[in-house]
């Protein structure tokens, strides 16, 4: 299935809207009341020019401190390269002006999987006079070294580690960053797996990284190591009774109970395999797939003559 970047930054940014500008843009949180803040409807335009239609990504109503006048902070995610991207930008930027008719701020957030020059602004002029100079504010995340960022407790800081500058060789410590910065936080379950969630959808570490984490984990000296061992856990017995549930519904959709026997023990065995691959004991297996322990003991044995 194909990942809805829009969509997941689209989540992102409005669960943590107050925290986005802080981090990025300090400069305009200042004068932002957030007391005032709410999220309007999506607007869809159609590019004619393109031949597409397109969404806006994030539209937020909001005050100035000590004004009453209402501003619109409109915030794009660009995760794919689009040509003239500042002129449809300024497009969009005055259909929406159009309709509201208050001051607007565009930012744009540039989330490309690799480096990138995205020029700002969308200029009108001629030799003898310039029309229009229109700029956006912009944020390129692959620009960013991720090790800038470990240190602020900021949801959106921890989140969007996965976009930033990193090398294939340091997937391991960013996730570990990653989990310490959640367990500092201490959020409410539903944030804890919306981060989770994004994160793990652009960094997905192999079984090998995965126990390599644990490993490091278990070697950690800071308060920290407890914590961040049992949100691993926690999220792993998850990922675990998912792949369970899903086996089940596999096996309901085959309409007979054979298939549901065959689809569950089935599912349960794989599921046994990668547990013993992360360095689960059989009994802790056994408990919570249900599976006999000589049959994970066979299972080990036959995973260890692979090795």
């Amino acid at each position: 299935m194909a990942v809805d970047h829009d969509r997941l930054f689209k989540e992102l940014i409005t669960t943590f809207f107050e925290e986005f500008l802080l981090l990025f843009f300090p400069h305009v949180h200042e004068h932002i009341d957030f007391q005032h803040v709410s999220f309007l409807s999506e607007e869809l335009f159609t590019d004619v020019t393109a031949g597409e239609k397109y969404r806006v990504d994030v539209l937020v109503e909001t005050k100035l401190k000590g004004e009453d006048g209402l501003i619109i902070v409109h915030i794009e995610n660009q995760s794919y390269v689009q040509p003239s991207f500042p002129e449809r930008m300024f497009i969009y930027f005055s259909r929406l002006f159009e309709k509201y008719r208050k001051r607007m701020l565009p930012i744009a957030v540039f989330s490309y999987d690799y480096l990138r020059h995205e020029p700002s602004p969308f200029t009108l002029q001629f030799p003898f006079f310039d029309v229009l100079q229109f700029r956006f504010l912009t944020v390129e995340l692959r620009k960013q070294n991720w090790r800038d960022y470990i240190r602020h407790d900021n949801p959106i800081a921890a989140a969007l580690l996965s976009k930033m500058g990193y090398t294939e060789s340091e997937r391991v410590e960013l996730k570990k960053q990653f989990l310490r910065m959640i367990v500092r936080m201490e959020l409410d379950e539903a944030k804890q797996r919306l981060l989770i969630g994004f994160f793990e959808t652009y960094v997905k570490l192999s079984d090998e990284e995965e126990q390599q984490l644990r490993n490091e984990v278990n070697e950690m000296e800071t308060k920290e190591k407890e914590q961040v061992l049992e949100l691993i856990i926690s999220y792993e017995k998850k990922a675990l009774e998912k792949g369970l549930k899903e086996g089940v519904e596999r096996g309901l959709q085959q309409g007979l109970q054979q298939g549901l026997q065959q689809g569950l023990q089935q599912e349960k065995r794989h599921i046994a395999k990668k547990m013993l691959a992360k360095g689960y004991d059989v009994q802790t297996i056994h408990e919570l797939t249900e599976l006999p322990v000589e049959e994970i003991e066979k299972l080990e044995e036959h995973r260890a003559l692979e090795e």
